[in-house]
């Protein structure tokens, strides 16, 4: 089977932990290598951000990356490029005229409409991811939401459109419904974890208790909350992942905003911002934590805490989202309210007060990770939520 992946914003090539740059990115990247090593054909199209880019790009065996002339050929934010989603739609539709996918599975709403567009009219089916949803992202952000008016619209339209809906919790599958999505269009498949690369091992945590929060820094992630619950917490270390590469951490906003959260807080001793870490060190850094803490605001899936699980770390993470699947209250870790600094301060000291529960949530979350979201489970599962696709398809072509 020839597949085509469409994720406009999120390059399997991209760098982690700048403010367009995360779960989705592995996620693409993983789940194409993935389908890919069942036997299957996987190009990934994506928006061409830099000029001297080639046009393809070998990236697995089986997977190549596509970059899609949309706009300047350079960085632009993901809610910018809502403009250039026509382009982007004409030439996928001018390549796959002559060069047919058997099955097209766009990621993220954007992508949603370009594929859309180009595969209707070459009777290509089409499944879609997406990642985020509009009306949450509004709910928790209000005003501070970036989104241009069109997407809560075009979501709605995407949905029930598509042939199939893989979604990535069953959260995500009742908020479609609220939208007005036929049930039956959904099909939850959860994002995976590469067990090869995050698996237990060696901890090397230090003398000090420490925490880790690593991943993009935006405001939503909840980190700030993690900074408000180490007054409650003075002998705890809290360590920062993710953001511009550390030579450049000055000029990152959101790390400036929680180091002056920091300063006011009188926990700036506590506090240590690492910048950008390399795919291959996140495993490590994460062993070497007591607990690695992931409270956002809201969460599609929440692919750090499956990640520490994996590690053999247990988790305090916000109930939102694909969290609340993904991790077991008091098995494979804690979780607490979001925006609730004191409950995250409650879940650390339960940890360190007892290490034979801390070591079991550990054993039980790598369990759960190794046996649950293998990406060559989620890749089968994917496609045979294509075939689904597919039959969606023909039963309206013959209707």
């Amino acid at each position: 089977m020839r597949v085509a992946m469409v994720s406009e914003h999120a390059s399997p090539l991209a760098g982690l932990g700048t403010p367009d740059a995360g779960g989705q990115n592995v996620h693409v990247a993983a789940l194409a290598a993935a389908i890919a090593a069942l036997g299957h054909e996987v190009t990934v199209y994506t928006r061409r951000d830099d000029p001297h880019t080639p046009e393809r790009v070998p990236f697995a065996p089986g997977v190549t990356v596509a970059h899609v002339p949309a706009g300047p050929p350079e960085p632009i934010p993901k809610d910018d490029i809502v403009g250039y989603v026509p382009d982007f739609a004409r030439w996928l539709r001018e390549q796959w005229t002559f060069d047919r996918p058997d099955v097209a599975h766009s990621h993220f709403w954007m992508s949603g409409l370009a594929t859309l567009d180009a595969a209707r009219r070459l009777g290509v089916p089409v499944a879609h991811t997406f990642h985020a949803l509009g009306t949450v992202k509004r709910r928790h952000q209000g005003i501070e939401d970036t989104s241009p008016a069109t997407r809560i619209p075009a979501e709605r339209t995407i949905g029930r459109t598509a042939d199939v809906i893989v979604s990535t919790c069953p959260d995500e599958v009742e908020e479609l419904v609220r939208m007005g999505v036929p049930r039956q269009q959904a099909r939850v498949v959860p994002c995976g974890v590469d067990l090869d690369l995050f698996r237990p091992g060696a901890s090397g945590a230090p003398q000090r208790p420490r925490l880790l929060s690593i991943g993009r820094l935006v405001p939503r992630k909840g980190v700030q909350t993690v900074v408000q619950a180490l007054p409650y917490l003075p002998e705890v270390e809290l360590v920062v992942g993710g953001g511009l590469p550390i030579g450049d951490l000055d000029r990152d906003e959101e790390v400036n905003r929680l180091r002056a959260e920091a300063d006011r807080l009188g926990v700036s001793a506590q506090v240590r911002f690492v910048g950008q870490v390399a795919r291959q060190d996140v495993p490590g850094l994460m062993r070497s934590a007591t607990a690695v803490v992931c409270v956002p605001w809201y969460e599609p899936f929440g692919m750090v805490v499956l990640e520490a699980m994996a590690c053999g770390v247990p988790v305090i993470a916000s109930a939102v989202g694909g969290q609340q699947d993904t991790v077991v209250h008091e098995e494979t870790g804690l979780l607490v309210p979001a925006h609730s600094p004191r409950e995250v301060a409650r879940a650390t000291r339960r940890l360190l007060a007892d290490p034979a529960a801390r070591d079991a949530y550990g054993t039980a979350g790598a369990h759960r990770a190794s046996s649950r979201y293998s990406w060559d489970r989620v890749a089968a599962e994917t496609v045979s939520a294509y075939g689904q696709a597919m039959l969606h398809l023909r039963r309206i072509a013959a209707s």
